[in-house]
């Protein structure tokens, strides 16, 4: 199992305990040496590496799983046709990310709180860019259709799609049929 690039280690960790995978990785976005907090469980192995350059062989992870990280890539669809090239035929990759609501009144609110109440907030941090930065890669992010069209152009097939929590979380899940 590869999970690139998780803000949540802990993501990837319950994968393993649930779904025991041997020699798993996580790459975190901490720099190289920086041990990511939380424990991991057995056979997991955390290592830094870029999402857009994967350091491994074509065809060597059963699953890749992303957790609120792909709309940080500065390159989408590379970051993605990365992904697709180290899945084994067979292979899924599932991407859990934040999205648009669509429907009234919880898209009023969200866009209240984005556009307005998180900016406002980061007054108040130590890191103000990040408050900006959040609702700003949200809004720029496809649609979770536009994601899942993505996912195919990178070679994926099967691909499914669920939005959740009122239209604000998007889980895709999408599979690697051929080697191709």
């Amino acid at each position: 199992m590869l999970s690139p690039p998780v803000g949540l280690p802990l993501l990837g960790s319950e994968l393993a305990r649930v779904q025991p995978v041997g020699a798993g990785r996580l790459l975190h976005r901490a720099h190289p040496g920086v041990e990511p907090a939380g424990r991991g469980a057995q056979g997991v192995r955390f290592e830094w590496a870029d999402a857009l350059n994967l350091p491994y062989d074509d065809g060597r992870f059963d699953a890749v799983t992303v957790g609120f990280g792909v709309r940080n890539l500065a390159d989408l669809d590379r970051g993605l046709a990365e992904m697709s090239r180290v899945l084994k035929p067979g292979g899924r990759l599932v991407v859990l990310e934040i999205t648009q609501p669509t429907r009234p009144p919880l898209s009023l609110f969200f866009s209240l709180w984005f556009d307005r109440i998180v900016p406002l907030l980061g007054a108040f941090s130590s890191n103000p860019e990040a408050y900006r930065y959040l609702p700003e890669s949200v809004r720029n992010f496809p649609s979770p259709l536009g994601l899942a069209q993505k996912l195919e152009a990178a070679g994926l097939e099967r691909i499914r799609y669920t939005i959740l929590a009122g239209g604000i979380i998007a889980i895709h899940s999408a599979v690697k049929e051929s080697a191709a």
